[in-house]
């Protein structure tokens, strides 16, 4: 009895190696490190050329710790949404105080702060440097009395009819909604003609180290004064994953960083490229946010 013992153990120990092994080949086959099986981490953005850059940055880095990441491409207030409800489990994405001031109002208490991962972002209204206006007080019927926007809905288009309403000389303008990419082409092309346009404008951002701009003086502060760009996980994120935590706490970089990888996306490299050479030029600030 007592061989029949040592017997059955010896095989159930032979049969669980044999399904490691299988196990480790399964994982490998998923192009998964082996024994991080459950190390995920679902990222949701807005399909804004900042976060594109952001997120893009991050997954490379989660991926290099053994991640597996989704990233998963959101209208604004669905991002907030996926965030407060647990379907997704970060953001690097929150523009604060003033373009996701909504967002933040609705599910702010929702969802866990991290603080901010960029400072010094802005929006405002933005002209071509050869335009002979410096604050929107000036504006009277250049580019046809047509403020060219982005989609309908984000922060800033908000900002933007909150401008029209609260000055006065805004008062028979128009906002033209569009897309971020149909604004950056309507720029390119009337920036190349030397002809009047005011754009819906942020930054960090690719076209400000592609075009000579500025900024509108905004003596009412409708767009603020500046802003952040935060990180935001789920209720929960820490305890189930405190390693992924810490990164997404310690993620924290500048507008040269951003802006150096939005141009290279704006000039063809796809995002993925883009942020792996950021990440490989910048192991120095990479190596602090995974210590």
């Amino acid at each position: 009895m007592k061989y029949l013992k040592k017997g059955l153990i010896v095989a159930l120990m032979v049969v669980g190696l044999v399904l490691s092994i299988g196990s480790e080949g399964a994982f490998q086959s998923k192009g998964l490190q082996f024994g991080s099986a459950g190390k995920s981490v679902q990222l949701a953005y807005v399909n804004w050329d900042t976060e594109i850059a952001s997120t893009n940055v991050i997954a490379k880095v989660l991926e290099d710790e053994g991640y597996s990441v989704e990233m998963v491409p959101l209208d604004n207030a669905v991002m907030w949404q996926s965030i407060a409800q647990g379907e997704s489990d970060a953001m690097v994405a929150a523009w604060l105080p003033v373009t996701h001031e909504a967002q933040l109002a609705e599910y702010g208490d929702q969802m866990e702060d991290l603080g901010p991962n960029l400072e010094g972002a802005k929006t405002g209204l933005v002209v071509p440097d050869y335009m002979d206006v410096d604050s929107i007080t000036d504006l009277t019927d250049q580019a046809g009395q047509q403020l060219t926007g982005i989609e309908p809905g984000a922060g800033i288009m908000n900002s933007s009819e909150t401008a029209i309403e609260t000055y006065s000389n805004l008062s028979s303008w128009n906002l033209q909604a569009s897309s971020t990419g149909a604004m950056t082409t309507a720029l390119k092309q009337a920036y190349q003609k030397e002809e009047d346009i005011i754009v819906t404008g942020w930054s960090p951002h690719w076209m400000f180290a592609s075009f000579d701009l500025k900024y509108l003086e905004d003596p009412e502060s409708v767009f603020g004064e500046g802003e952040t760009i935060n990180t935001m996980v789920r209720d929960g994120f820490e305890q189930e994953d405190p390693e992924a935590y810490a990164i997404m706490d310690k993620f924290h970089w500048t507008v040269d960083d951003m802006e150096a990888v939005m141009l290279d996306i704006a000039e063809g490299t796809e995002p993925a490229d883009a942020a792996r050479k950021w990440v490989d030029d910048n192991q120095d600030k990479v190596k602090k946010w995974v210590e």
